[in-house]
């Protein structure tokens, strides 16, 4: 056999959702180490790979199912072991743990009852029928087999990964403290967050003002419910807790949209062009209108929103009604026509099935978040390359620099369209840009 079909051959039978199913029940990745079809359906060729090599999954492919055992351990010096037998039932993992029992012949053995024993030269294994049962496998004993395959068992994220993240966080932190908005036309820009009740926007906030204080913060009320909290309009402008200096950028925090009692929609163009002040208490039957108490009759540069954030429950787009997708749409209009460069921030991430801790660190590269991804952009109507992934701190109280880098590099996105914003300005609003600085200037 030549090397390239060898290769081929060497290729894993699971599709890519048994194995991100496997990985998550093992919280590892895998490493093919031996495969029947190849190496031979011998106990020797089979322990000659596959001995001392640590946590192993030996996967079993009959006619009718895909199942196996997972040995946390497989040392020759450990006499006795629990491990997991699990098998598919279509894409959900059934699981029955056993042990500890003596391990003979490497790991295809089990016990006195041979609740799990593997004849590789005559491709059957043998397992009691309690076992058979709560695997709800074929109701014989014995189950012939096609294919044998066995697995390494890593970390997700080893030394040299985790490395490899630290700096990347300490390179983005630093991109962003020192960051300067496009032709000085304002100190900070202003990120406006829109999005369903219950997306993350208030948590996005929170985790972004926990990266640079350097712990987990919780400023912005989060609701544990779907029906919201913000009922305000909050603009955070968050100081650096290394230096004590205000970051260049401002978060504004918006009411939901909803179905019901959410924002009005005829809020919106008020909020981008800057008439509605901090701490505005938004009524979801009334927008905001000139001659308010509040309202900013003449809102400079620096007041008017330069990027809008989309945000969405990566988790719920699909359950989206058609009127919410309806008010997105129509949001999406009114950022449009004021001329505003916008995002969509995928949150809740880390939550979606088939999705690791190992995957975030090249979360875009992930299949289900491409599939997340091309979803939002048939449903909603927004470009592949505007949908940027988060991860926010809900429950934690220690920072995670893998979270840490998704949100950075999501941030850093958002203040590179805010500069498309001011780079796309007319001269005339650059001009009365000037004119505010030269007076400023002038009153010191």
């Amino acid at each position: 056999m030549d090397s390239t079909n060898r290769l081929r051959n060497m290729a894993t039978r699971l599709t890519w959702i048994q194995e991100k199913k496997l990985q998550n029940l093992v919280k590892g990745k895998f490493s093919l180490l031996y495969r029947a079809s190849v190496h031979g359906f011998t106990n020797n060729s089979l322990i000659w790979r596959c001995c001392n090599q640590g946590p192993t999954l030996l996967v079993i492919y009959s006619s009718d199912h895909v199942f196996g055992s997972y040995i946390p351990q497989n040392d020759k010096n450990k006499t006795r072991v629990s491990c997991l037998l699990f098998a598919f039932e279509e894409t959900k993992i059934l699981r029955c743990e056993i042990g500890p029992h003596d391990l003979n012949d490497y790991v295809y053995h089990y016990g006195n009852k041979e609740e799990f024993q593997i004849d590789l030269s005559e491709k059957k294994v043998t397992m009691s029928l309690d076992t058979i049962k709560k695997l709800k496998l074929s109701q014989h004993q014995t189950i012939s087999f096609e294919e044998c395959e066995v697995f390494r068992c890593e970390d997700l994220l080893d030394t040299r990964k985790m490395e490899g993240v630290a700096e990347l966080r300490g390179s983005l932190l630093s991109s962003i403290r020192t960051y300067k908005p496009s032709r000085d036309l304002v100190n900070q820009m202003r990120i406006l967050l829109l999005g369903p009740i219950g997306a993350g926007k208030s948590s996005f906030f929170n985790s972004v003002k926990s990266v640079f204080r350097g712990h987990v913060t919780h400023q912005a009320l989060v609701s544990s419910d779907r029906t919201g909290i913000s009922e305000q309009y909050r603009t955070y402008s968050i100081k650096d807790g290394k230096d004590g200096n205000s970051l260049p950028f401002i978060l504004c925090d918006s009411m939901g949209l909803s179905e019901e009692k959410g924002l009005c929609m005829d809020d919106i163009p008020y909020i981008l062009k800057g008439h509605v002040p901090d701490r505005y208490q938004f009524n979801f039957m009334k927008p905001i209108t000139p001659g308010h108490s509040n309202y900013i009759d003449f809102p400079l540069l620096e007041d008017r929103i330069h990027c809008v954030a989309f945000v969405f429950d990566a988790n719920s787009i699909g359950q989206l009604s058609d009127e919410m997708v309806a008010k997105i749409k129509k949001a999406r209009r009114e950022v449009i026509k004021c001329g505003v460069v916008h995002v969509v921030l995928l949150t809740c991430v880390d939550s979606m099935d088939l999705i690791t801790k190992g995957d975030l660190i090249d979360i875009y590269k992930c299949m289900p978040v491409k599939l997340k991804q091309e979803e939002v952009h048939k449903k909603l109507g927004f470009a592949l390359s505007d949908i940027l992934v988060v991860s926010n701190y809900t429950s934690e109280w220690n920072l995670d620099p893998i979270k840490d880098v998704l949100n950075l590099s999501a941030l850093r996105q958002m203040l590179w369209a805010a500069d498309d914003f001011l780079e796309d300005l007319p001269l005339e609003e650059t001009a009365i840009r000037g004119k505010h600085l030269l007076s400023v200037q002038e009153k010191k």
